[in-house]
């Protein structure tokens, strides 16, 4: 349903009308979040009732009483009987596996080297550029339905390197959220695929650097120490310091990493990183399961985050990361999924249970695994955004999740927290906006996708990828 632009709309959220499809192109139009319980998050941590959120030109304008907003604006959405929250942000996530849902055809395996060995190296070497765009925009399509408006994604499709990177960004740019993509450099296909890694790196990152898009970012992407040998690790240290850029790299997922690091090179993985200048306050080493305290002091003095995955880490037999004792030391550690969900929740959730079953203590680690979501990744996402995200404050940017929530206990600053683990984390998304633009509002998609259609080519794009397989 379209409304006239020139008759400014409101909706009660629990209604769920249909949303106009002009309500999530415009970056200039004003968007009034009036009532519900707002959860600021960030440093000042408030929860308001009684208040509204103005967004006008992708950013959060006024939050103030309700009874201040007397005008008119293209577009209210009534939030009473709801919790608004900063968009969620993911940051470590793999688009390209959505196609290996419900695959069967992979070999058991017995250990973490055996599933990239049987599993994903054997995917993505048989992706196109058709599989890599689908495969993004239907995790992203997901990602809106999950109140994430934030994704840092980590791709590879070693056969359809050159060309991937703007693809999985049209995708990005057709759902209207934000993501900082780059490509898995590896030397395990030969020295013509890393090349293609190396300069599809360059490119996109030069593309972000021109555009300066707020949607889209780039940071320099590595697969692992152990899949990149001396030269090749040289080339992209120095592409990506003469670029300015970050690197995002998978760092001791598994104590096989360390083991070849060490019987190779003669040092930790973390180390090594270090040696080629890798590590510092752009780049995130994602997992860090095997990592020593040395390393840990390492990734501290040179500022590096680290993205946790405690699904995927526990799905692969592992480990589970040391979050407490890396977060006593001062590192910022925020939480990925791996590609396991873009439910930010339920990662958060398994998170806390991770830390109490590896240190057989049900009482550790709740703040700990509270903030790597909820306050760490708006401090990962600030270093590579122009714009404040993950938080709900003047001139950050206007990217909110409404949630159905009716508090059953006391529900203020001092208890909040535990409400987002045990309570909202089990309670619907109603509507998401990311720059100010309703991409979802009552439960229904805003944007200018068939998500049936989209779903029915993956399903064709993928029979052909599993004969290839």
């Amino acid at each position: 349903m379209k409304n006239p632009k020139s008759a400014p709309t409101t909706t009660r959220l629990p209604v769920g009308e249909a949303c106009g499809k002009d309500a999530h192109r415009s970056l200039k139009a004003s968007l009034l979040v009036k009532d519900g319980i707002i959860v600021t998050l960030g440093d000042k941590g408030r929860v308001l009732r009684g208040h509204s959120i103005l967004c006008e030109d992708g950013k959060i304008s006024k939050i103030a009483k309700t009874s201040e907003f007397k005008g008119e604006y293209s577009k209210t959405l009534l939030a009473d009987g709801k919790v608004v929250l900063p968009g969620f942000i993911n940051s470590h996530m793999h688009f390209y596996s959505t196609m290996v849902r419900g695959l069967g055809k992979a070999k058991s395996s017995a250990n973490f080297q055996e599933v990239l060995e049987n599993l994903w190296w054997r995917l993505d070497k048989k992706l196109s550029l058709d599989d890599c765009y689908y495969s993004a925009l239907l995790p992203l399509i997901d990602a809106i339905k999950r109140g994430t408006t934030t994704l840092i994604d980590h791709h590879a499709s070693p056969m359809a390197a050159r060309g991937s990177l703007d693809l999985i960004a049209k995708a990005v740019k057709e759902t209207g959220l934000r993501a900082s993509l780059c490509y898995e450099l590896s030397d395990r296909d030969g020295e013509k695929v890393a090349q293609d890694g190396i300069d599809e790196n360059i490119a996109f990152i030069k593309r972000c650097q021109k555009d300066k898009d707020e949607q889209l970012k780039a940071l320099f992407g590595l697969h692992a120490s152990f899949t990149i040998n001396d030269k090749t690790m040289e080339k992209a240290a120095r592409a990506g310091h003469d670029l300015g850029a970050g690197f995002h790299v998978h760092t001791a997922e598994a104590k096989s990493d360390q083991d070849f690091n060490e019987k190779n090179f003669g040092m930790r993985v973390v180390e090594r990183l270090h040696k080629f200048g890798i590590l510092g306050p752009k780049s995130i080493a994602a997992h860090c399961v095997h990592v020593t305290d040395k390393e840990m002091d390492l990734l501290k003095s040179t500022d590096t985050a680290v993205a946790h995955n405690p699904q995927s880490n526990m799905n692969n037999a592992v480990g589970v990361a040391d979050i407490i004792k890396m977060q006593a030391k001062g590192i910022l550690v925020g939480l990925g999924t791996d590609a396991m969900t873009v439910n930010m929740l339920e990662e958060l959730r398994a998170a806390l249970w991770a830390q109490h079953l590896a240190k057989d203590n049900p009482s550790c680690g709740f703040m700990e695994a509270a903030s790597t979501l909820l306050f760490n990744n708006s401090k990962i996402a600030n270093r590579h955004w122009g714009v404040k995200l993950g938080v709900i404050e003047e001139g950050a940017g206007a990217d909110l999740a409404i949630m159905d929530y009716h508090p059953p206990t006391q529900f203020d600053e001092t208890t909040v927290l535990g409400h987002m683990i045990f309570g909202l984390s089990q309670s619907f998304v109603d509507s998401t906006i990311a720059s100010g633009r309703v991409l979802m509002e009552g439960k229904k998609l805003c944007l200018d996708l068939d998500e049936a259609a989209i779903a029915a080519k993956s399903m064709e794009l993928s029979k052909k990828l599993w004969q290839r397989f």
